[in-house]
């Protein structure tokens, strides 16, 4: 009898198992609200409005007419990738 009990255990084991575990995670869910309380609502930031907030804030000390110039930021860049079809400085 017991081998014939184990055969319909693994067999229907999904539809046995997916209503005791829906029950047992809806149990603790219930019970780890009414232990913790009511939550208070609070308003967060997006990460976007913080970031938005911090290079404005960067920004504030810093004269914006005051730029560098296209050519001084080319002078960073690798000299193998593009200055290749450039002409050498004398």
């Amino acid at each position: 009898m017991w081998p014939l009990y184990w055969a319909a255990a693994r067999t229907y084991a999904p539809y046995i198992t997916f209503p005791v575990a829906f029950v047992v995670g809806a149990v603790g869910y219930h019970l780890e609200w009414f232990i913790r309380g009511t939550p208070k609502p609070r308003e967060q930031k997006s990460i976007l409005e913080m970031r938005e907030e911090r290079k404005l804030q960067e920004q504030e000390g810093l004269d914006s007419t005051q730029v560098v110039s296209l050519k001084e930021k080319l002078e960073f860049t690798p000299r193998a990738a593009l200055n290749r079809n450039r002409p050498e400085k004398s």
